[in-house]
């Protein structure tokens, strides 16, 4: 009894031995994972507030770069007014000075040849500086037009402008989940034709001052595309025709200025990938048509019929839109009762000479009217509008 009482008191001993060792481990491990713990939470709380600084950074640069390009457009602005300020002078002295000529029976041409070069030199800044504040406003932009509920149409807030750049969308069976976008300009359903087009006047400008400038009317069907682009015959013109008008009246301030002015328009589809003109005599369609590239790099579509037209020809203007109208191809549908099925190209080449001057000036637009997408458990088209719409979709 007194070796087993023995035995036992040294098992015991080595037993609390041990789990002293143990305990003095588990201490020691549990100090080490607190005070590397406390390392993390600390290197956290310090990459908290870098990134805390790097967004105000952040913040800070975004305001400082939108406040920089204010005062850019502010200052070309402020400089083509100036300009254009100084260019009108300049007439009123040229006038002036003329009168003055002609009633004292005097003749100055040296004089009146430098006025008409300040005039000149105006006329090129004035160009210059537009071109430049288009560039810096961007020179690809992107507009968004929200169309009135029609008549007999189920209304909804599902799309609410929130100012001149920005709309809100949201379900109808889910009202609160609501998605923001901005664009470039946004034009609430109250807005008209006129609003549109003084924002692309200034593309239309740029053509007129030679450059080539491509404007796309992109959306699904039965969102008021053609008649944002064409307009209506009871004096809700469109893109194209009003910017013909403004080409015209630009025209005939050329013409004042000895320049001759001219301009070829063709009107064209792409209806399941195939070309089709739309200028064409016959209904029929037999010419085939082909993009053809040329030895100067310039794309051209062959075949197609091409029209001279005088923009200050009102008669002239609306034949030329009727029957491209008529040409093309279009469908009822159970979205859109006058639904296109093709895309449309209206392109206007601009071409002013100078002859005493020994200049000339080309310039270009494209007014692309997209087909609406669709799909065709809403549209309800069989058969060959079925295919039409497969084209559709497959070529937006």
């Amino acid at each position: 009894i007194v070796a087993v009482t023995q035995d036992h008191a040294q098992s015991e001993a080595k037993l609390r031995e041990a789990m002293e060792i143990m305990e003095r481990d588990l201490c020691q491990k549990h100090r080490e994972a607190t005070e590397e713990a406390q390392e993390v939470a600390s290197e956290l709380e310090s990459a908290l507030d870098k990134i805390t600084v790097l967004e105000s950074q952040h913040k800070s640069l975004r305001e400082a770069l939108s406040e920089q390009t204010t005062v850019v457009l502010a200052t070309k602005e402020e400089e083509i007014g100036r300009l254009k300020g100084e260019v009108k002078v300049l007439t009123e002295r040229l006038k002036c000075e003329e009168d003055k000529l002609h009633s004292v029976g005097l003749t100055s041409e040296a004089r009146v040849n430098e006025l008409e070069d300040l005039i000149r030199q105006g006329e090129h800044e004035r160009r210059k500086m537009h071109n430049i504040i288009q560039e810096l406003r961007g020179n690809v932009r992107v507009f968004a037009r929200i169309r009135p509920f029609l008549p007999g149409e189920k209304s909804t807030d599902s799309i609410t402008p929130l100012g001149e750049t920005s709309l809100r969308l949201s379900k109808p069976n889910n009202p609160e989940r609501e998605y923001k976008f901005s664009f470039d300009r946004v034009f609430a359903p109250n807005e008209g034709q006129d609003a549109v087009f003084g924002e692309v006047s200034e593309f239309v400008q740029s053509a007129l001052d030679g450059y080539n400038v491509c404007l796309f009317s992109y959306g699904q069907t039965g969102s008021g595309k053609t008649y944002t682009m064409q307009g209506t015959g009871s004096g809700q013109m469109g893109l194209i025709p009003r910017s013909i008008e403004q080409i015209g009246q630009y025209k005939s301030t050329l013409e004042a200025d000895g320049w001759n002015y001219s301009i070829h328009v063709t009107f064209l589809e792409i209806y399941n990938e195939s070309i089709r003109d739309l200028l064409r005599e016959s209904d029929e369609v037999f010419v085939k048509h082909e993009i053809k590239i040329g030895d100067d790099g310039n794309r051209t579509v062959t075949n197609l019929t091409v029209k001279q037209l005088d923009p200050n020809d009102k008669n002239a203007v609306s034949s030329v839109l009727q029957l491209a109208a008529r040409r093309r191809s279009v469908a009822s549908t159970d979205m859109n009762a006058v639904s296109s099925r093709s895309h449309s190209v209206f392109t206007l080449n601009l071409t002013a000479k100078h002859e005493e001057r020994n200049q000339i000036i080309r310039g270009k637009i494209n007014l692309v009217d997209l087909a609406g997408s669709e799909r065709l458990d809403r549209s309800g088209v069989e058969g060959k509008h079925a295919k039409e719409t497969l084209s559709i979709n497959k070529s937006l």
